[in-house]
């Protein structure tokens, strides 16, 4: 069983702050971290590799400082690390993303599952996964809380909803995206963080290793474009009216009047 997981690099969006004047991340000083959800899937294809011996490939793109995602997740216990990285690949939106790591994908062969994550934090459109499915013709499943079953021709996963979940079953090979209801990622061993970093080496692939057309990739081929970034204006705060209840209701009710919210009959 050979599985890949698509991983992003993001920053940690507990310190993101926006540029008043542009628009736009300040990425300086903000650390980096794998996305939650992808950490979940990586999670989903350990506990595979564990019970049946799977073959890992992690796989991401991104600028050359992704390499220390891809580390991390050799030292969780992935076998293979991939980097898309080129500055073809620049300005993508998800649709390209998902182009170019379709375009990986086909390179790489051979898989049995590919998992991505739900969505990333810095972006929240759940896009890449169910697109990379569709650049491949494979089947998908998305919002996978628990995976069920799985033997050589088929996998039986619970897929969560807003108001239960739903058991699927469908042919492999398959694209599921992760929730973190899925499981509990495990961290890194002391034994796998220095061969992550000692001994095992990214691959690292540009436009001409996976034959893209850069009028298909990165700004040129996204149909998508930010026009603006900017932080909504913050609530006013609410005011606790205190006092005997009839006395707050009364006050209450000639407040909403004033503000128009309420009308007298």
């Amino acid at each position: 069983m050979k599985i890949v997981v698509c991983i992003k690099q993001v920053p940690n969006t507990n310190e993101v702050k926006l540029d008043p004047k542009t628009g736009t991340l300040i990425r300086e000083g903000v650390p980096s971290i794998i996305n939650p959800d992808d950490k979940n899937a990586l999670e989903a294809a350990l506990e595979l590799k564990d019970q049946y011996g799977a073959e890992i490939t992690v796989l991401t793109m991104g600028p050359p400082q992704a390499d220390y995602a891809l580390r991390e997740a050799l030292a969780m216990g992935a076998d293979e690390a991939i980097l898309l990285s080129d500055r073809a690949f620049a300005g993508s939106d998800t649709w390209a993303t998902s182009l170019t790591l379709a375009e990986a994908l086909k390179k790489i062969g051979d898989y049995t599952i590919i998992f991505c994550g739900r969505q990333a934090i810095d972006g929240d459109t759940a896009q890449v996964g169910p697109e990379l499915a569709q650049h491949l013709d494979l089947p998908q499943v998305t919002y996978v809380r628990k995976i069920v079953a799985i033997d050589e021709d088929s996998i039986t996963v619970e897929r969560v909803l807003e108001d239960g979940y739903e058991i699927i079953e469908a042919g492999l090979p398959i694209l599921l995206t992760a929730v973190k209801e899925l499981n509990n990622p495990r961290l890194p061993t002391m034994r796998g963080i220095m061969e992550a970093f000692d001994k095992k080496a990214i691959k690292v692939w540009g436009i001409g290793d996976i034959g893209g057309d850069p009028e298909k990739l990165g700004l040129n081929g996204s149909p998508t474009q930010v026009k603006r970034t900017f932080t909504p204006a913050g609530k006013i705060a609410g005011r606790i009216i205190e006092g005997a209840p009839r006395v707050a209701v009364h006050t209450l009710f000639e407040e909403l009047l004033a503000k128009n919210i309420l009308k007298e009959v």
